[in-house]
């Protein structure tokens, strides 16, 4: 009888996603002594949600484990690349939290890759090869068929030497050749059969200027750049599972520090998408006002939409750690940034559709204050003073003149309370030839505000209004999301899947004076209606409000009910 007790993981280690008990083991075995990340993204786009996550994990797992990550551009295609993309990544990873170690770039290691090239073609394992892309690409073969080998890969060691020496001086035109390893033009993993290492390029580079004129491909310069920072888990999006055994190849053959890439499940949105080409096209078609526009699932495009850092990690953190590929519901990164914003956002006062409310039984020209909470969510956040006065604006869809059933809010001979004042009662109403009401007439009760005897007297509704005595006028941006579909890249043609309504603008909304001070990026909830951020088109005169999410998710309820 086997008496061996049986180790059980404890609740901890139950917990642990298989990144962090990779990590964890790798500690307690004494293969690292400490953790090194990376986050290494192409300075060719703006960085999305998508890398958000990356970014999360990549720095959290550092951090979680006592480590340091790195930040290292993969600037190895001059053409598309540029230095405005370089700043724009340093400024999201900065604002959602997160500070590298050190800065580096792929150009960094140009002289040092060649090197290594040069290393593979004196072991026989690389070839330079004069055909097109075109013939490399048909003569790989298929998944269920070997590729025909290059005519060229048994050139000798010294042509390929003096060949790939003349590709780095620059006597031959784009595309006249390539260096290519020699592994196995018949391995099951096509990503194995004599994969391209250099390409030449006559481009001008973001950094290293007119030096080089071959650059290395992804493949080939990643784990390289990954072994010289020594990193300890280069951690990766699941599609590039079938490309580690060639960063394992390379890593082995060059016979240099070995890191080993990890791969995890990319995230995936529900009603946007995250290619960078078709968010590229957005751009570049105008469907969109910019890479920064509050519709896209960029980070600059959050950020200016109003959501904050911490919401984003929060929603980073729920979504965790998987293996396999799935599509996370948008609904639940809206809940992030609802909880975040409800113990941080001040409660203010705006109407984004007004109706004039006329108070007859109010003393003319006189204006009272009302204190009001900031936020009752956080004591500390005090309370202020908005002026209240005869007149005053309401919600328009506040109004029926004949109300539906169960209908609460104001009608004719109805009584509603006015959030953090009286109670009024609609006595009569005006309306314009067209039969729209133009203002409304009512009665208010003097005992029914706060401390006031009637204080506690109930009714059932209660709305936001803002005063006649001094209002802002403010614009307000009331953003939806892009896509009608919830997989808009499955679709044939994702941009008929385009949201007709995902931006309507109101430019007669009216809020409380005291947002008069508000400056771009600060955000509240305005009652009653959902969150909002002023916006960085705003300008002193006219501040601009663009709606980050409703207060509940409306959106969700109106789809299940269609």
């Amino acid at each position: 009888m086997n008496d061996k007790k049986i180790e059980r993981p404890t609740t901890e280690e139950k917990s642990l996603n298989f990144l962090q008990q990779i990590i964890k083991e790798d500690l307690e075995n004494g293969r690292h002594n400490a953790i090194l990340t990376r986050f290494p993204p192409e300075p060719n786009g703006y960085l999305h949600i998508g890398h958000a996550k990356s970014i999360c994990l990549n720095f959290g797992l550092a951090q979680q484990f006592g480590g340091k990550t790195n930040l290292r551009f993969d600037d190895t295609n001059p053409v598309k690349e540029d230095t405005e993309y370089v700043e724009s990544i340093k400024e999201d990873i900065q604002w959602l939290g997160f500070q590298w170690v050190s800065e580096h770039y792929a150009s960094d290691y140009f002289e040092q890759l060649y090197d290594w090239a040069v290393v593979l073609i004196r072991k026989g394992l690389a070839y330079v090869d004069d055909q097109t892309q075109e013939k490399i690409r048909k003569n790989r073969g298929t998944v269920t068929q070997p590729g025909v080998d290059s005519p060229y890969r048994n050139r000798s060691v010294e042509e390929n030497l003096d060949l790939f020496q003349r590709m780095r001086a620059g006597e031959f035109e784009e595309g006249a050749k390539v260096l290519r390893a020699k592994i196995d033009m018949a391995h099951p993993n096509m990503m194995l059969r004599d994969p391209i290492m250099y390409r030449i390029i006559h481009a001008h580079h973001h950094r290293t200027g007119d030096q080089w004129c071959i650059y290395p491909m992804y493949d080939y310069a990643h784990g390289q750049s990954d072994s010289l920072e020594q990193i300890t888990h280069s951690i990766c999006t699941l599609e590039f599972d079938i490309h580690r055994p060639l960063y394992d190849w390379f890593i082995e053959n060059l016979e240099i520090f070995p890191s080993h890439q990890y791969e995890f499940a990319r995230l995936n949105l529900t009603y946007t998408v995250m290619s960078k080409r078709k968010l590229l096209e957005l751009v570049k078609e105008g469907f969109v006002s910019g890479w920064d526009d509050p519709r896209m699932p960029t980070i600059c495009g959050l950020r200016r939409r109003g959501y904050t850092p911490r919401s984003i990690r929060t929603f980073c953190e729920r979504v965790g750690v998987a293996k396999r590929d799935n599509t996370i519901d948008v609904g639940l990164l809206e809940y992030c940034i609802r909880e975040d914003l409800n113990t941080t956002a001040p409660r203010v006062f705006a109407v984004l559709d007004p109706l004039k409310i006329i108070i007859t039984n109010y003393p003319e020209g006189k204006t009272e204050e009302i204190e009001t909470e900031n936020n009752p969510e956080n004591e500390a956040s005090g309370k202020r003073k908005i002026p209240f006065c005869r007149e005053l604006y309401i919600e328009r869809n506040d109004f029926e003149i004949v109300p539906p059933k169960n209908y609460f809010r104001l009608a004719p001979e109805k009584e509603v309370r006015l959030k953090g004042a009286y109670i009024i009662k609609c006595d009569d109403y005006a309306t314009d030839d067209n039969g729209n009401v133009t203002e409304v007439y009512c009665t208010y009760y003097p005992e029914t505000k706060s401390g006031m005897p009637d204080a506690n007297r109930k009714v059932k509704g209660t709305l936001h209004w803002v005063s006649n005595h001094n209002p802002l006028d403010i614009e307000v941006r009331l953003y939806d999301r892009l896509f009608l579909n919830e997989d808009p890249a499955a679709e044939e043609n994702y941009i008929e899947a385009l949201n007709p309504d995902s931006l309507k603008t109101l430019t007669h909304c009216k809020a409380e004076p005291s947002l008069a001070q508000a400056k771009a990026g600060d955000t509240f909830q305005f009652q009653r209606l959902g969150y909002f951020c002023v916006d960085a088109d705003s300008a002193p005169e006219k501040l601009i409000f663009n709606r980050i999410v409703p207060l509940k998710d409306t959106w969700g309820k109106v789809n299940r009910e269609g």
